[in-house]
């Protein structure tokens, strides 16, 4: 009588491959405001207040909407979680008086994004939006080339070799570089880890 039935084990099983993020779990997503900066700061924060005001009945997910982008320094490739809203926190919560307050006197914390002082909730498209849009894309190459930098080849055949940024292609994350090979400009493409800026 107790065991679940095989709609419930398949809904079960679908929301575990959706992650943790899965439709049925409770409560609604709300936004909170933040300092700009604060934002992880204020998640931690968060999280201690749960555990130390018993609001884990309340207060079941604390998320910093982030992507990851692959920087460039020094022709190395650096990971880092750039923020997608800054000065914004989603929290997934029972709301009532207590939870509320606690959350709202957070240090770090302006307020939650309301409408009429009501606090409001995402909707699940949205919240689900957000949290997918977190995982779903691969890192962003960032570079700061512009074009007409001088650049010199660390890697490739053409190592060495000095030339001016002619194109910049951040989806694939290739540059073209044109190259002076006996009085003639050639232009040569490369990958962005190929080449470092002159300074």
């Amino acid at each position: 009588m107790g065991r679940p039935t095989l709609r419930e084990r398949l809904a079960a099983k679908r929301a575990a491959e959706a992650g943790e993020h899965a439709v049925s779990a409770e409560g609604e997503w709300f936004v909170l405001h933040t300092y700009s900066g604060y934002e992880n700061k204020v998640k931690k924060t968060i999280e201690g207040r749960v555990e130390a005001l018993d609001l884990a009945d309340r207060v079941f997910e604390i998320v910093v909407p982030t992507q990851e982008e692959i920087e460039i320094r020094q022709g190395q490739r650096h990971n880092v979680q750039r923020k997608v809203f800054p000065g914004y926190v989603l929290v997934r919560m029972t709301m009532d008086e207590d939870s509320w307050y606690q959350l709202r006197n957070t240090p770090g914390v302006t307020g939650f994004v309301s409408f009429n002082n009501k606090p409001v909730a995402l909707s699940e498209d949205e919240a689900q939006g957000i949290l997918k849009g977190m995982t779903a894309e691969a890192p962003k190459v960032k570079v700061s080339f512009v074009l007409g930098d001088t650049v010199r080849i660390v890697d490739g055949p053409f190592a060495d070799f000095r030339g001016e940024i002619d194109e910049i292609n951040q989806e694939k994350g290739k540059i073209k570089v044109l190259v002076s090979f006996f009085g003639r400009e050639t232009p040569v493409e490369l990958d962005f880890l190929q080449v470092e800026r002159e300074s």
